[in-house]
C-alpha cells in the first residue's frame, strides 16, 4: 500500500500531481504467520475475530448487521507482479482472470453465472486486482443464507488452489487481457511509468508493472500461469476476510471446513529483493507527453523505514501529517490567490513498494508557466523547512482532524460491510494493526495534548532529504533547453531567500443569521416512504426523510430554479465553468477563511446542474446541521462570483482538448453528451474559442434570476429528525426572501430529439494508441413517463443485452475487456431516452461489433431471452436496487422534486416491485418496440490520421496496474 503523510486535500487538488495512482499497492514483508498486534502495543479491533489455520492460512471476521442480510468476502494473496520471472511478467494479472476461467468443481463459464443466479453483479459485487505486491478477490454478498455463503466460499476455495488453468481457456482470455493493456494505457499512465523508472531507478518496482509486456501476454503458455499459481498461491501467503450479518462461530467453521485441506503445491521461495537506492545528486528528467497537464515532482528518495506498527511509530507520522497539512494549506491558499504562479499543488511523503520512502513537492502549471509553478512550490516547501509552522496554523489542523475522527466514532457502527472489508484488507500489505475508530481517536488526543509547533518543526527539518532533489516533469510539447533547463530553474529558485509566513488576523463566521426565522404554512406526511413534506411562508419547499442507515451522516441537496431547462439550446452552456462559484467564496467571507473559521465543523459545499434544477449540496454530521444550511443559503444568496476563481478554472480548461483528445474514452466523454442529444448546446463541450472568450459574468448572467428569484426545494435525509430538519431550514432559507414559482420554459426548450439513426456513421478521432477504437451503438426508446413500466422492462432489457454482449466478445472471441451497455428514460425531457452498447476494439474489429450487437439485438426481438437468462439480469438488478435503497444518496436524489411532481413518489413504490413483476414476454416486446430495422445510431472513434507514414501515437510503455 502506499503510504501518504499530509498529502490532505491540497495533493488531491493538485490536479495531476499524484506521484501514484491510488490502486498501486505496496508488498508487504515475507509473510510471518502471525497477525501485527502480536508484536504491537496497540489494541486490535476488539469487534473483529482474528485466527490462523495449521497450514498457515489466516483469518479475520467481523459481525456486522447493518445493512441486514449482507456480507462481504475478500481473500487476500500476499504476492503480485513482483513475484514474476521475467519470462512471467503480465501472468500474476493474467491469473487473476483465469480464476474466473474454470476450475476442478466449476466450469470454465460457469463462475459469473453462478454468482449473477445468486444476485451478485459482475462487477460491481464480484471483481479482483492484481498489484505490485498483493491480488486481492472480492465478492460483495447480498444475502448471507446458506446457499449464498456456501456457494461463494466455495468458489474463492476453488480460486485458492483448484484452478484447471485449461491451455485453451488461457488463448482464449489472451485478447481480453489485452484489451484491458490498451483500456487502461493512457498519458497518465506513461507518466507514471516514466516518473517511476526516474525516481525508483535499478529498484525492481518499474520493471513489474502489473499489466505485464505486451509479448509475454501473446504468447505465454498456460504451463508458465500454473508455474506461478503453484509457487505463489500458497496458505501462508493467504487472508480470509468475512464482514457480514452472519454468526461468527458459524461462519469460522465454514471457512476452516473449506480451507483446512490446502497445502503447498511447491516449497517457499523468498520475494525477490527490491534492490537498493540508488546514490544519487540534483537530477531532471523530461518526459513529453501530448494529453497531459504540465506538471512538476520535486522528490527526495530514501531507503524504506519499515518500522513495526505502534503508538510510537503512529505519532511519529502524525506530528509530521500535521506539518506537511500546514504546507499544503499554504498551497492551495497561494491558489486562490489573484494571479497565482500555479494551478494547485501538494506536498506528501509516503513508502513505496516497500523499496523506498518518497518525500514529494508537486505543482501543476498553466500551459508555458512551468519555472514559475516550480518557484513557487519550491519556495514555500523551504519556507516551512526554515521557519517552521506557527501555533494558530498547527492547531488548525488539529481541529480538523478532530472533526474527523470524531465523525468516524459516531459513524462507526453503521460502516458498511464492504467498506470494513476494504479497510481490513488495507491493513494487511504494510502489516499493521486494524484499530477501532474509537482507539484511533483516543490515541490522537494522547498525541496532541500539549504539542507544540516547535516539535513538529524538528520533524519537519527531516522530511525532505534523501538523495535528490529529483527533479520530473511531465509536458505536453517540448521545453527550451529540456531538463538542464529544468534543473536551472530549481537551481535559481533555491537561491532566493524567502521570509516567514505573516499570520492572517483572525475573523468570524458571518452568515449565523439570514433574519426572522421563516414559518411553516403546510406540513404533509408521506407514511409509506417515512418522508414529510414542509412548505414555508416565503415559499420554501422542504422535505425530509429520517433514516438510521448510517449513524451521524446527514446529506443535503437544494434544488434552485430550472437548470438546464431554463437555458437556451442554441448558445453554448457557461456553466462547464460552474465550479468557480464555489472557489469564488462568499461575499462577507472568501473560502480560505471560510474553512479556517470552520475547522470544528464538517460541512460540504457543491454546485452543479441538474436537468430541472441549480444544485447546491453538502453532507454533513447530525449536530453540524445549522452550519452546513448557513453555508449553503450563503451560497444562494450572496455568492461573491470573484474573478480569479474563474480564471483559475478558464485557465484549467485551456488544455482541455489537448487532454481529451489523447484518448478514445475522453473523446467520448467530451463529445457524446452533445451528439446524443441533438447539437443541443446545453449539452456540449466549449470549444477552444468558447473558452478563450468566456468571462465570469457569462455565469452570473445565466443562472443569476434563478438563484435570486427561482423555487427552491430543500432536500434533507439521514440520521435528523424532522423537528431539528425544520429549525435548521426555518432560520436559513426559509428567512430569505419570498421566492416565487417561475413561468414554465417554452415548449422548445423541453423537446430534445435524440438523434435518428440509420443514416451514416458518425466519425470521430482520438490521438492515441493506433489500435485503440471504441464502437457505440444506440436506439432511441421514449421517456419515463409514457410508460413508466416499459421503462423497467427495458432496464431489465439492457441487462441481457449487456450479458449477451458479454458472453460473444468477452467469453466467446476474447476481442475486449469490459464491452457495456446502458440505458436512460428522462423524467425531464419529453420522448428522450435510449438504450446503448460501447465496445473498446482495435479498429479493425469495430465493424465486428456492430454487426454482433444488431444480431443479438434482432435476436433479441425474434427469440426473446431464456429463463435462465432472465433470472441471472434480474436478480442482481433486484439486489442492487435494495442495496440502493438502504443509502441516504438514493433518496436524496429520488425525493428531490417530488413535491412539485409526486409522480416521482411512485418511481420509488414501484422500482422494486416492477422489477419483479417482468417476464420473459415483457422483455421480448421491449426488445421489439426498440429494435426495429433503421433506428440505430452509431459513433466511432478510430486512430487520427497518419502523418508521413507514423501512428498517431507510438506503442506505450505497459500500464502500472490491473483488474
Amino acid at each position: 500500500m502506499t503510504r501518504y503523510s499530509g498529502a490532505g486535500a491540497a495533493l488531491a487538488a493538485a490536479i495531476t500531481l499524484a506521484f501514484l495512482p491510488s490502486s498501486i499497492q505496496a508488498q508487504a514483508p515475507a509473510p510471518s504467520g502471525q497477525w501485527a498486534q502480536a508484536t504491537s502495543d496497540l489494541k486490535a479491533d476488539p469487534a473483529i475475530r482474528f485466527g490462523n489455520l495449521p497450514n498457515g492460512m489466516r483469518y479475520a471476521i467481523r459481525k456486522q448487521s447493518i445493512p441486514p442480510g449482507q456480507a462481504a468476502l475478500r481473500l487476500w494473496f500476499d504476492t503480485g507482479s513482483r513475484m514474476e520471472t521475467d519470462a512471467q511478467q503480465g501472468l500474476a494479472h493474467f491469473l487473476e482472470h483465469m480464476a474466473f476461467n474454470g476450475s476442478k468443481e466449476v466450469k470454465e463459464g460457469e463462475m459469473i453465472k453462478i454468482l449473477e443466479r445468486l444476485g451478485l453483479a459482475f462487477g460491481a459485487d464480484t471483481n479482483a486486482s492484481t498489484g505490485y505486491g498483493e491480488t486481492i478477490y472480492m465478492l460483495d454478498l447480498p444475502r448471507t443464507d446458506a446457499e449464498t455463503v456456501d456457494t461463494s466460499l466455495k468458489l474463492l476455495r476453488e480460486t485458492a488452489f483448484n484452478l484447471t488453468i485449461d491451455p485453451a481457456a488461457v488463448d482464449r482470455e489472451r485478447g481480453v487481457v489485452l484489451s484491458e493493456e490498451r483500456s487502461r494505457d493512457t498519458p497518465g499512465y506513461r507518466v507514471y511509468v516514466a516518473r517511476s523508472n526516474f525516481l525508483l531507478k535499478g529498484q525492481r518496482p518499474p520493471t513489474r508493472i502489473p499489466i505485464g509486456k505486451v509479448d509475454v501476454l501473446k504468447t505465454a503458455p498456460a504451463s508458465a500461469i500454473r508455474d506461478y499459481y503453484d509457487q505463489w498461491y500458497r496458505p501462508e501467503r493467504a487472508v480470509f476476510v468475512a464482514v457480514g450479518d452472519f454468526d461468527v462461530d458459524a461462519m469460522e467453521g465454514k471457512i476452516r471446513a473449506a480451507f483446512s485441506g490446502w497445502s503447498a503445491r511447491k516449497p517457499p521461495a523468498p520475494a525477490p529483493d527490491n534492490g537498493p537506492v540508488a546514490q544519487r545528486s540534483a537530477e531532471a528528467k523530461l518526459l513529453i507527453e501530448p494529453g497531459v497537464t504540465q506538471t512538476l515532482q520535486v522528490v527526495w528518495v530514501s531507503p524504506p523505514d519499515l518500522s513495526p506498527d505502534n503508538k510510537a511509530t503512529r505519532r511519529r507520522d502524525l506530528i509530521r501529517n500535521l506539518g506537511l497539512a500546514v504546507l499544503n494549506r499554504r498551497y492551495s491558499a497561494i491558489t486562490r490567490s489573484p494571479n497565482p504562479p500555479f494551478l494547485g499543488a501538494g506536498a506528501g511523503q509516503f513508502e513505496q513498494d516497500n523499496a523506498a520512502d518518497i518525500a514529494i513537492i508537486g505543482v501543476a502549471a498553466e500551459p508555458g508557466g512551468w519555472a514559475r509553478a516550480l518557484a513557487g512550490v519550491e519556495r514555500e516547501q523551504r519556507r516551512l523547512v526554515q521557519y517552521g509552522v506557527r501555533q494558530d496554523e498547527l492547531d488548525r489542523e488539529i481541529v480538523e482532524i478532530r472533526a474527523s475522527l470524531k465523525a468516524a466514532v459516531a459513524g462507526a457502527a453503521t460502516r458498511r460491510q464492504a467498506e470494513l472489508a476494504d479497510d481490513m484488507v488495507g491493513t494487511l500489505s504494510e502489516d499493521t494493526v486494524i484499530t477501532a475508530p474509537i482507539d484511533d481517536q483516543s490515541e490522537f488526543e494522547a498525541s496532541v495534548a500539549g504539542l507544540k509547533a516547535a516539535t513538529v518543526n524538528e520533524v519537519l527539518k527531516t522530511v525532505f532529504q534523501g538523495q535528490g532533489p529529483l527533479v520530473f516533469m511531465a509536458s505536453p510539447t517540448p521545453i527550451e533547453g529540456g531538463e538542464a533547463a529544468v534543473l536551472a530553474a530549481l537551481t535559481t529558485s533555491q537561491k532566493v531567500a524567502v521570509l516567514p509566513k505573516v499570520q492572517t488576523a483572525a475573523t468570524k463566521w458571518p452568515y449565523e443569521s439570514f433574519g426572522v426565522a421563516g414559518k411553516v404554512v403546510e406540513r404533509r406526511e408521506i407514511a409509506d416512504l417515512k418522508t414529510t413534506f414542509v412548505r414555508f411562508a416565503n415559499g420554501v419547499r422542504l422535505t425530509v426523510k429520517p433514516t438510521a442507515f448510517r449513524d451521524d451522516e446527514v446529506l443535503v441537496r437544494v434544488n434552485v430554479g430550472q437548470g438546464l431547462k431554463g437555458l437556451p439550446n442554441d448558445r453554448q452552456s457557461p456553466l462547464w465553468a460552474a465550479s468557480a462559484m464555489i472557489e469564488g467564496g462568499l461575499k462577507r467571507i472568501g473560502v480560505e477563511d471560510m474553512e479556517r473559521v470552520l475547522a470544528a465543523n464538517v460541512y460540504g459545499a457543491r454546485f452543479s446542474v441538474s436537468d430541472d434544477a441549480l444544485v447546491l449540496s453538502g453532507s454533513t454530521r447530525t449536530g453540524d446541521l445549522p452550519t452546513q444550511l448557513q453555508v449553503l443559503a450563503a451560497y444562494l444568496s450572496e455568492p461573491a462570483w470573484r474573478d480569479e476563481a474563474f480564471q483559475r478554472v478558464k485557465t484549467a480548461y485551456r488544455t482541455a482538448h489537448d487532454q481529451y483528445e489523447s484518448t478514445t474514452d475522453g473523446v467520448m466523454a467530451r463529445d457524446l453528451p452533445g451528439l446524443i442529444h441533438s447539437g443541443d448546446r446545453r449539452w456540449t463541450f466549449p470549444s477552444r474559442q468558447n473558452i478563450a472568450e468566456a468571462k465570469a459574468s457569462d455565469i452570473q448572467t445565466a443562472i443569476a434570476q434563478d438563484l435570486v428569484k427561482g423555487p427552491v426545494d430543500v432536500v434533507i435525509v439521514g440520521d435528523i429528525t424532522v423537528d431539528q430538519a425544520i429549525a435548521a431550514t426555518a432560520s436559513t432559507f426559509a428567512a430569505l426572501p419570498r421566492r416565487v414559482d417561475p413561468r414554465p420554459a417554452p415548449t422548445a426548450q423541453h423537446a430534445v430529439p435524440f438523434p435518428k439513426g440509420g443514416g451514416s456513421v458518425v466519425e470521430l478521432t482520438h490521438k492515441g494508441r493506433a489500435d485503440q477504437a471504441v464502437g457505440y451503438i444506440a436506439w432511441p426508446t421514449s421517456d419515463y413517463w409514457a410508460d413508466p413500466q416499459r421503462a423497467r422492462d427495458t432496464a431489465v432489457l439492457r441487462e441481457i443485452m449487456n450479458l449477451r454482449l458479454t458472453d460473444e466478445l468477452r467469453e466467446n472471441q476474447g476481442a475486449t475487456y469490459s464491452p457495456s451497455v446502458s440505458s436512460q428514460h428522462s423524467l425531464v425531457w419529453s420522448g428522450w431516452g435510449y438504450i446503448a452498447a460501447t465496445v473498446e476494439v482495435p479498429p479493425e474489429k469495430l465493424q465486428g461489433f456492430f454487426g454482433d450487437t444488431m444480431k443479438i439485438a434482432a435476436k433479441l426481438a425474434e427469440d426473446g431471452v431464456s429463463p435462465d437468462e432472465l433470472a441471472r439480469a434480474k436478480a442482481p438488478r433486484i439486489e442492487a436496487l435494495q442495496k440502493a435503497q438502504l443509502t441516504n444518496g438514493y433518496w436524496l436524489g429520488e425525493l428531490s422534486g417530488a413535491q412539485t411532481d409526486p409522480r416521482r413518489l411512485d418511481v420509488i413504490r414501484q422500482l422494486i416491485t416492477g422489477t419483479e413483476r417482468i417476464t420473459a414476454a415483457d422483455v421480448q416486446r421491449a426488445a421489439q418496440t426498440w429494435f426495429r430495422p433503421g433506428r440505430d445510431y452509431r459513433v466511432e472513434i478510430k486512430p487520427a490520421a497518419k502523418v508521413n507514414g507514423a501512428p498517431a501515437a507510438p506503442t506505450p510503455p505497459q500500464t502500472p496496474r490491473a483488474d
